[in-house]
């Protein structure tokens, strides 16, 4: 038992408290047996990741890549997937680096049936005299393979893309070439002469294209470019509802949103349509309450609303025809289920479809109003689950509260400051009583005094260090400590979890193996950035920690975490904090080889070059200046006992064509020279470790610079 009140036994007595439970809600303790099954719950795996994520008897987080269709066969062991992309080219791998995404297109296949099955029941069931035929966002995820995958896996279902940009309309446009000549290509966002004119000439190239009016000014363009064309226009309006999602993506509904026209604006429209002849092109009506809707209650206010809208428009004497829901399908991220949560929905793909169609029925049939074509933007829903990043945790690292012998102490106790002095005298008092919050108190205040006499030259470092040990001790014993280790990972918050990190948005986070052991620590995430805010220290669950492992990279083993569910937005959002880029990229397919997968596709991670250029400077030029610099200082390796100029050129060009992320253990791609030659004090790379794959595996820029080894 530490030596916490050294003359006062009682004290010590007091202050000696049971340990607290590590997970005090979680099955067995942890000299009991522990399995996969009690891992499962521990990260409620079944709650946000059912049908496509699950913990095997092994221990490893697995991939049901068809959802409920996946047979026990065909699910997929990520950590196969992740040993796969990562081990060295020598045994078998594909030598990439870490961070890794990791893609599951059959996922993202499932969710496009599974949404599409959705509405055809509920259509079905409801008698709706028309369909659904939904459009895909890209700004969710513009990578041109998700992108082309879901005009491929939709195009029986007419399935369409929305862009907001041009040079997402420009992606659309090229990509619906391959699609059904049915599916919508709707047109969002602010809205110039050349947006307006791409549109138009999507629309003379026979693509099923809407220009949707976020403005009401956008509507002269529209016709001026229009007649310019010789092309007639399909045109939409993006209605701002009364209706409101109080939530924090709700920040684009109601009357004061960012988008859309108010009622008064959208009769203005259909005057103007009419003055020039164009009501007939007036056929759609969108709207979008924001996303992660979190009840079918407040969609359905919200689609009865714009059905509302819809049946004057038509009795207004427009021509319309569809009735574009937006986006606002939620995912439920925390597997909570929850009614009044921003990670959270209480409801399926079946009672969010069932809820619009009989919402826009019920008023249409009210208005005698034939049925609409209902689309929805539902971006969110269909790829979030089919991409998981992972990454590796390097090192851990812990506060110990120091040992203090009876001699420490009372030396300590000696030396401080009278009124300091008077504060330990009062710790342990209240140690005898019990009261452990004042005892607390006076600890605090001891170290505060002392804190200023050490900023007035009163008191040494090495006092100013036992006085923080001491007042770590009493918050030990006392069973307020800081039990939470900082596990270390091979990341960047800022480029693969920009939404944490800008609005606070939680994904699930687990280790992908070792689930079959009991996790002994808590942890938070650090990055490798040089920022504060580079940390994961919110957990879904309302968790400040992680269940996690000891770390055993002494034994050679790498403890591989996975962010899931966040295949929606962060690719696009991440930036380039401290040069660190994008991580390596993997498309896996199940398989029915011995494997059980397939990577289809593989792509290492930007270089230090390419995130250099990508804030135009020019690496090659650098690299020419170091050499001039290795000429002028950097002699012969015998003049210095040190790697000669050619072997540190090398080394140079090779780290501008490495990845910026660490390389750890045996992946690393540098070796030491003094492994090679017998040197020490410089790494280098060789050209096997440098090469990230196969030409039929792996992707990328293959260029070599001069000096970088062969």
């Amino acid at each position: 038992m530490p030596a916490l009140a050294l003359s006062v036994d009682s004290a010590m007595a007091a202050l000696s408290l049971p340990e607290p439970e590590i997970f005090s809600d979680v099955i067995p303790a942890a000299n009991a047996h522990w399995s996969p099954d009690h891992s499962n719950q521990l990260y409620n795996v079944d709650g946000w990741g059912a049908p496509y994520f699950s913990v095997n008897s092994s221990g490893n987080v697995t991939v049901r890549p068809h959802g409920d269709r996946t047979m026990d066969h065909q699910e997929i062991d990520l950590l196969k997937v992740v040993k796969k992309a990562s081990d060295s080219k020598s045994t078998g791998g594909l030598g990439l680096q870490l961070p890794l995404i990791v893609r599951f297109p059959d996922v993202l296949k499932d969710r496009l049936e599974c949404l599409q099955t959705a509405f055809n029941f509920a259509v079905k069931s409801q008698s709706y005299d028309s369909h659904y035929q939904g459009v895909y966002p890209v700004k969710c995820n513009q990578d041109r393979f998700v992108v082309e995958d879901i005009v491929k896996f939709g195009s029986e279902f007419r399935f369409g893309l929305e862009a907001g940009s041009k040079p997402e309309l420009l992606l659309a446009m090229s990509a619906l070439c391959k699609g059904s000549s049915d599916s919508l290509l709707i047109c969002n966002g602010f809205k110039d002469a050349e947006y307006i004119s791409l549109a138009l000439i999507a629309r003379k190239l026979s693509l099923n294209t809407v220009i949707v009016l976020e403005q009401e000014e956008e509507l002269d363009s529209v016709i001026d470019v229009s007649i310019k064309l010789g092309v007639r226009p399909v045109i939409g309006v993006r209605a701002k509802l009364r209706t409101k999602h109080s939530g924090h993506f709700g920040s684009t509904s109601g009357e004061k949103g960012k988008f859309g026209l108010t009622t008064t604006q959208i009769l203005r429209v259909v005057k103007k349509l009419e003055q020039c002849g164009m009501i007939d092109c007036f056929q759609l009506l969108h709207f979008h309450i924001g996303s992660q809707i979190p009840t079918t209650a407040l969609l359905a206010d919200g689609v009865g609303e714009a059905a509302q809208i819809y049946c004057e428009l038509v009795r207004l004497g427009a021509s319309m025809k569809v009735i574009d829901i937006g986006g606002g399908l939620g995912i439920d991220y925390d597997g909570s289920k929850s009614t009044n949560s921003d990670i959270s929905v209480g409801y399926g793909l079946e009672e969010y479809a069932m809820a619009v169609v009989q919402a826009v029925k019920f008023v249409c049939d009210r208005n005698s109003v034939n049925h609409p074509v209902i689309c929805s933007e539902s971006g969110r829903a269909i790829v979030s689950h089919h991409s998981i990043l992972i990454f590796e945790a390097v090192s851990s690292s812990k506060y110990t509260v120091p040992a203090m012998s009876s001699f420490e102490v009372q030396h300590f106790v000696e030396r401080l400051p009278e009124d300091a002095r008077l504060d330990y005298h009062n710790v342990l008092q209240c140690a005898v009583k019990g009261d452990y919050e004042a005892c607390l108190a006076y600890a605090d205040q001891m170290k505060q005094k002392c804190v200023e006499k050490f900023k007035d030259g009163l008191l040494d470092i090495e006092q100013l260090a036992a006085t923080d040990g001491l007042c770590d001790l009493v918050a030990k014993e006392i069973g307020v400590a800081n039990d939470v280790s900082t596990y270390h990972v091979n990341f960047s918050v800022f480029t693969s979890v920009p939404d944490f990190w800008g609005i606070g948005q939680l994904f699930p986070i687990l280790p992908i193996h070792r689930l079959e052991q009991y996790p002994t620590k808590r942890g938070i995430l650090s990055d490798l950035t040089c920022d504060s805010d580079g940390k994961i220290d919110n957990f879904i669950g309302g968790e400040t920690s992680l269940p996690l492992h000891e770390l055993e990279g002494e034994n050679g083993m790498k403890y591989y975490l996975g962010m899931f569910l966040g295949g929606a937005y962060q690719e696009a959002l991440g930036g380039v904090h401290n040069l660190f880029g994008g991580p390596s990229v993997v498309r896996v397919s199940q398989s029915d080889g011995p494997f059980g997968f397939a990577v289809t596709r593989a792509v290492p991670g930007p270089s230090c070059s390419d995130v250099l250029r990508s804030m135009h400077h020019e690496p090659e030029i650098m690299f020419e200046t170091i050499m001039h610099r290795i000429e002028e200082y950097v002699h012969e390796e015998a003049d210095l006992g040190g790697p000669g100029g050619d072997i540190i050129a090398s080394g140079i060009a090779q780290s501008f064509h490495n990845m910026p992320y660490l390389s750890v253990g045996d992946s690393c791609c540098l070796t030491a020279v003094a492994g090679a030659n017998g040197k020490s004090g410089y790494y280098y790379c060789s050209d096997e470790d440098f090469t990230a794959g196969g030409a039929d595996a792996v992707s990328g820029d293959d260029e070599q610079w001069s000096y970088v080894c062969a």
